[in-house]
């Protein structure tokens, strides 16, 4: 192969690769400036019962391919197994006064960008605080910025601020700074291979959370994603009448099939839901 040739198959690798992130960024700038809305609330089932969960994973950001899917079967698998009702949609105008009074628990599987008008957010609101159940999975706290500072700072009660990124992907090593029945099935340090980690502004934990899991610092490089102090993952705190559950691991499809993260995700939801 002449040198020229080598030349042209590395410039063609380099714009390939340049086009990619051109077209992420520009899917990711867009979707959060200029976000797609839905203003038609969807048909939900006629014999849903109670529990029931819905699982919206609308996502006007960052697109989680691999997650999303794997975290809409792992849901539903836990759904089918404990006889609750559960219903997927990407659709934010379900988030009505009187489709949400239907559910229990509200699953925010791997969202990102604006997703709810403002109406929607006032009605997720005030069914929240009123009673009603929140587990946010990995990106639904994973955006640089929110134009809804109720979710940030009441919801998640912390603001994302990065992830590792060299390397991008890694095992670490969570840690129990309580014992709590959600996370009693975790031995005391807990691995999970190969996994995106975040950081967050601050520590829930200094603003009544519970944090439920935290990164040991020194079991992966955080690089500019180090916390100081605790570097909180998992977190659980009351809301009013409501009941909060967030935890920022699963951005990877294969992490919705380790039996101990589906079990924390099913505990989450136990608890947010109160059955």
């Amino acid at each position: 192969m002449s040198g020229w040739v080598k030349v042209g198959l590395w410039l063609t690798g380099v714009i390939a690769v340049a086009a990619l992130c051109l077209y992420v960024f520009a899917r990711w700038y867009f979707g959060v400036l200029f976000p797609t809305m839905d203003y038609q609330p969807p048909q939900l089932p006629s014999d849903m019962s109670r529990p029931a969960i819905l699982v919206f994973n609308k996502a006007n950001g960052f697109v989680h391919i691999d997650a999303i899917p794997a975290g809409n079967s792992m849901l539903t698998d836990i759904a089918a197994r404990n006889g609750w009702s559960i219903y997927l949609t990407d659709k934010g105008a379900v988030m009505n006064a009187e489709q949400l009074a239907q559910f229990d628990v509200v699953v925010w599987n791997n969202t990102s960008g604006t997703t709810l008008t403002g109406d929607q957010q006032e009605a997720f609101r005030q069914w929240l605080e009123n009673g009603g159940g929140f587990v946010g999975i990995h990106a639904a706290g994973g955006d640089l910025w929110y134009t809804w500072d109720w979710y940030v700072d009441d919801l998640l009660g912390a603001q994302f601020t990065g992830h590792t990124m060299s390397p991008q992907f890694q095992d670490a090593q969570l840690i129990k700074p309580v014992q709590n029945p959600i996370t009693g099935h975790l031995p005391e340090r807990w691995g999970i291979p190969q996994e995106e980690w975040y950081a967050f502004d601050r520590n829930p934990g200094a603003t009544g959370s519970t944090v439920l899991l935290a990164l040991d610092e020194s079991s992966y490089l955080p690089g500019n994603s180090a916390m100081q102090g605790e570097h909180p993952s998992t977190w659980q705190h009351d809301i009013k009448r409501g009941r909060v559950f967030y935890t920022a691991i699963g951005h990877h499809g294969k992490t919705y099939s380790i039996p101990e993260y589906r079990q924390l995700i099913e505990q989450g939801i136990r608890w947010s839901g109160r059955f």
